[in-house]
């Protein structure tokens, strides 16, 4: 995974979860990683990772179609 690079950062488990299969529905295979402290689940990220031959196309659709407000 060394050529994998993060699109999406979110303390929210559910926003990744959308990012992550808005990405899978355009076909880029992205991985989505829990990087939650697994003791009190208080701190640390969800994270969405894709390759890095699909990171342009991969922030271009999270930030055109992906609104979170």
């Amino acid at each position: 995974m060394s050529n994998w690079k993060k699109v999406y950062s979110s303390e929210f488990g559910h926003r990744a979860k959308i990012v992550n299969d808005i990405l899978e529905e355009a076909g880029l295979n992205p991985v989505m990683l829990n990087k939650r402290d697994s003791s009190y689940n208080n701190f640390g990220n969800y994270e969405v990772t894709v390759s890095s031959d699909n990171i342009i196309l991969a922030l271009k659709i999270i930030t055109d179609e992906i609104d979170f407000r």
